[in-house]
């Protein structure tokens, strides 16, 4: 029989690993929270006709695809299975697939629910998604994302919190970051100066490509796609672009001066520069004028958080989609969001040891089992601890003292009451302290109120 295994891309998460997991997502929850912002969760898998067609030809490739229930294969001769290219295949074989991001199912749940919901609404969604990609370092078919999103306003305030929730959230994970911060309108503003503004798709993929290589790498690449080299000029400029923000809004000013778009997106652009006091900040904030984030459904802000002491791709990320709703039957309702990448940031943390001295350790309480007799005596003590909210666990069997203390020890557990026959006729249990070493006698009715003085001292 051959070993058992999971999928490439999917991790199992022991006690440990889940404790970290939970202070992640637990830190990023209480600042969505602070923020006034409420949970949803939206299922697993979606309509397929939800999810196609809305991250672009790349992300509809990445989707998994649920092949449908019973005889699938039904109504499709044995030609069409071998002659029919695979993505008409499946389309015919599957109408599900799981989620690949939580803001396209979000859109369609405001759809269904907008009678419900008062707007602007504010909600939070922290859930896997999965996507059919190459699995590497930093990168899973199958992970968790941490949503905020704003939908029914056309106020910029929302990017204004979402900067100030970012730099939050890092601040109390301890991890150094910088905040990118770019435009989709400055975007098409260059797309327009180009005269390519039906081929800014194409423009975006490439110089999005910045961070990865060099200026005259996009520059080839763009020629390589079609685009006029004695065109591109301008695309030079904005990828040599250096100096403060203001520095770059005012290049770009001058640059963008025939867009009408593009002067749109420097203008939205200012309006966050001017809201946020980065000497509040401890991310720094920095205008990228070649972040394009890929998806196809931004149309205003973007935003992306790398960490600055891993080498490690966006740990955050967002934007404004204005027409989302749209595509659902809902129009006219624009809305903006972020999304923390949950795995990424555990890798980070652990790589940079950052559990240890964030997390106080679990101190647990645990009884050691002599048998029957005394157990009747302890178990009344072991309810105590519980309904005095200290974690407490019975030794289930009467095994030898070495196995139990070994056991103690694994699990972590701060505390060890030791109590044979003759020390509970007596009214009394020692207490052992695992990580000092010491043991004392103490009276069973003084035993919750010195183990919880103990707990609270050691935090």
């Amino acid at each position: 029989m051959s070993k058992p295994s999971i999928p490439k891309g999917t991790r199992d998460f022991g006690a440990e690993e889940m404790r970290r997991r939970n202070y992640i997502f637990e830190t990023i929850r209480s600042v969505f929270a602070l923020y006034g912002f409420e949970q949803i969760e939206t299922p697993a898998m979606e309509q397929l006709t939800t999810l196609t067609g809305k991250y672009g030809v790349e992300g509809d490739r990445l989707l998994f695809k649920i092949l449908n229930s019973g005889d699938y294969k039904a109504g499709i001769d044995a030609e069409t299975f071998t002659e029919e290219s695979p993505a008409a295949l499946a389309a015919r074989l599957c109408d599900r697939g799981l989620r690949y991001d939580l803001t396209v199912p979000f859109a369609r749940y405001v759809v269904m629910h907008r009678n419900e919901l008062t707007f602007p609404f504010k909600r939070y969604q922290m859930q896997p998604v999965w996507r059919a990609d190459r699995p590497q370092k930093g990168r899973y078919r199958e992970f968790y994302q941490c949503d905020a999103d704003v939908i029914g306003t056309d106020s910029l305030m929302p990017e204004v919190d979402f900067v100030y929730m970012i730099d939050e959230v890092f601040r109390r994970l301890d991890l150094r970051t910088t905040l990118l911060l770019n435009n989709r309108k400055i975007l098409a503003g260059i797309a327009e100066v180009i005269k390519a503004p039906d081929r800014l798709a194409q423009l975006t993929i490439c110089m999005d490509k910045l961070d990865k290589t060099s200026v005259e790498a996009v520059l080839a690449d763009l020629v390589e796609s079609g685009f006029d080299p004695d065109s591109l000029e301008p695309v030079r400029k904005v990828l040599t672009l250096e100096g403060s923000n203001r520095d770059k809004v005012t290049t770009l000013r001058q640059l963008l001066a025939d867009s009408e778009i593009g002067l749109k997106g420097l203008e939205e652009l200012e309006y966050v520069l001017d809201h946020v006091d980065t000497s509040d900040l401890m991310t720094d904030l920095t205008f990228s004028p070649s972040l394009a984030r890929g998806l196809d459904y931004y149309t205003g802000a973007i935003l992306e958080v790398k960490s600055l002491d891993a080498p490690m791709g966006s740990i955050s990320g967002g934007g404004r989609y204005d027409n989302l709703t749209g595509i659902f039957g809902l129009d006219g309702v624009s809305g903006v969001g972020i999304s923390f990448g949950a795995e990424r940031i555990y890798d980070i943390m652990l790589s940079l040891g950052k559990f240890e001295t964030a997390m106080a350790p679990e101190e647990r309480i645990i009884i050691v089992n002599f048998g029957e007799e005394e157990l009747q005596k302890l178990l009344p003590i072991a309810r105590q601890l519980r309904q005095a909210g200290l974690p407490t666990e019975v030794y289930p069997s009467a095994d030898k003292m070495k196995k139990q203390l070994s056991y103690a020890n694994s699990r972590g557990c701060r505390y060890v009451i030791i109590a044979g026959s003759q020390e509970l006729s007596d009214g009394k249990v020692s207490i052992k302290d695992m990580t000092l070493g010491t043991q004392q006698e103490c009276p069973l009715e003084e035993i919750v109120s010195r183990l919880r003085e103990s707990l609270s001292v050691g935090h």
